[in-house]
């Protein structure tokens, strides 16, 4: 198994003027020698509690990122909303033409302690797997010494998106040491609620328009391709929440005296649920894929992505798709329509004999560029409408309850929509330069990312193209227990974002 030995070969190195001179095996000297300098900068940002529901901690979250981007040379300025503030740190350089956008995110999602095989998901422990597949923890003192890249940190936020975050303080402490300096500027916004939807942020970039003024965006987010090869993603799906709640008695009643008698919301919303989808996995609302065409040009961009369906299948441990397209690639152009949640009731030892008073189901749409978000929402609020349902926005009313047989509460939140940017733009190029240069080839290509970002109000307030430059392990546990981070990947996105900060634009 490969494994990562330090040299001190690189106190000699030096920058020449222009970013061609450095080597590839200078880089993976160099990011090796910059990753084992950062872990103890890296854990203590993941020692940071940083869900976005408690503003004291995320708090704490944008004081260490203005003292981290000040000792890296930028000045930095918090761009107030109407809760959590974003933060622009922003650094120019005497021979720069241009502007590059930085996204970074800093939040991350919950944590449910019970689920995670550690003590505490905010406090990092290093990890190697053993022969039967097992993680067992290892002594973080390990990180001083060789590096196995395919050991792990475990920690809330390692790879979303807080290793991200780190990598791209590592790179710039790279050319700081070396003295090389960019032919364009850096801005670098940071995004403290990306996981609660971003809420505040399309009225900030439009508040805050000549501030994040720019000629293009990179993002530094996501998981690379699944074969863990560099990556280049120009797209990302855009996302819209939906509440629904049928409801049923004012208070769960005995299943005895009044089944046959009460309407059980339970089986009412999975009726409802259950019309809105076909058996194959198509959305059967009307109008739902209209205006999207993958032609011949499209497929062949498609096919180019190194994806083998078998083992994509394997992984999820799924004998089939639904009935969208052939293929993974193909089917994420398509805008989904998603069950994320359902509530009624009482279930498993705590299971009771009743008529539940409601029923929730949580739903979200994925957006694609073609479509819009109002008007999704729209079919689907009439597509309930002609089930028969009255539509409330709230707790129905004495009156509202006598009156309409099917009630159902109904909420939305359009968060943002997608983006797609053409890949012989000038950022694509450059990127691909970039990484080229650093990897010896070409880097996968994704048309569009199945995730969301968002990465739309950038795009259409500032008219701006954007790409997403992933680094971290597909099979990282995002969003849910035990998120992880590997080593080589960490290793390798310093190496990626050096590479992009050396390369002339």
């Amino acid at each position: 198994m490969a494994r990562y030995i330090i040299t001190t070969t690189l106190l000699f190195l030096t920058f020449s003027s222009t970013s061609q001179s450095l080597q590839d095996s200078e880089l993976d000297e160099l990011s090796l020698t910059y990753a084992r300098d950062s872990f103890n900068e890296l854990i203590e940002l993941l020692g940071l509690p940083n869900d976005a529901h408690y503003p004291k901690d995320i708090e704490k979250n944008i004081k260490w990122c203005e003292k981290a981007f000040k000792d890296r040379g930028f000045t930095s300025k918090r761009l107030i909303t109407e809760k959590i503030p974003l933060l622009l740190a922003s650094r120019q350089h005497k021979d720069a033409k241009k502007t590059v956008l930085v996204y970074l995110q800093i939040d991350g999602q919950p944590v449910d302690t019970t689920k995670w095989f550690q003590e505490n998901p905010y406090k990092a422990v290093l990890k190697e797997q053993d022969n039967a597949g097992k993680w067992n923890t290892i002594s973080l003192h390990k990180l001083t010494g060789e590096i196995n890249p395919d050991w792990r940190i475990f920690a809330r936020s390692t790879s979303d998106a807080k290793g991200p975050v780190v990598m791209f303080l590592k790179a710039m402490d790279i050319i700081n040491k070396f003295e090389y300096e960019p032919n364009y500027n850096i801005k670098v916004i940071m995004d403290f609620e990306e996981e609660i939807s971003s809420p505040r942020l399309p009225k900030a970039v439009l508040d805050y328009k000549e501030e994040l003024a720019s000629d293009m965006l990179v993002i530094f987010d996501g998981p690379r391709h699944i074969s863990n090869q560099p990556t280049l993603v120009y797209g990302a799906r855009g996302i819209t929440t939906l509440s629904l709640e049928v409801f049923g008695p004012k208070a769960p009643q005995h299943s005895g005296h009044y089944g046959n008698y009460v309407p059980n919301p339970a089986l009412r919303l999975s009726q409802l649920l259950g019309s809105m989808m076909q058996e194959d996995g198509k959305v059967a609302i009307p109008g739902w894929y209209d205006g999207i065409e993958i032609s011949e040009e499209t497929k062949k961009i498609l096919s180019q992505v190194p994806d083998d369906e078998k083992i994509i299948r394997k992984k999820l441990g799924i004998a089939s798709i639904d009935n969208i397209a052939n293929t993974y690639q193909e089917s994420i152009q398509y805008p989904s329509l998603g069950i994320l949640g359902l509530q009624s009731g009482w279930v498993g030892n705590k299971t009771r004999t009743i008529i539940p008073s409601s029923a929730i189901a949580e739903m979200n749409i994925r957006l694609v560029k073609e479509t819009n978000a109002q008007h999704m929402v729209d079919m689907i609020k009439q597509h309930i409408l002609d089930q028969g349902y009255h539509i409330i926005d709230s707790t129905p009313t004495e009156e509202e309850r006598m009156k309409y047989p099917k009630i159902i509460r109904f909420n939305y939140q359009i968060a943002y929509d997608a983006f797609r940017t053409d890949f012989d733009t000038e950022i694509g190029k450059w990127l691909r330069k970039a990484m080229t240069r650093a990897f010896g080839k070409l880097p996968v290509q994704i048309r569009t990312g199945g995730g969301s970002i968002p990465i739309s109000p950038f795009v259409n307030t500032l008219n701006i193209p954007a790409v997403i430059v992933p680094t971290v392990n597909k099979d990282n546990n995002q969003h849910s227990p035990n998120e992880n981070i590997r080593l080589g990947n960490y290793i390798d996105g310093i190496k990626t974002i050096t590479a992009i900060l050396t390369q002339k634009l």
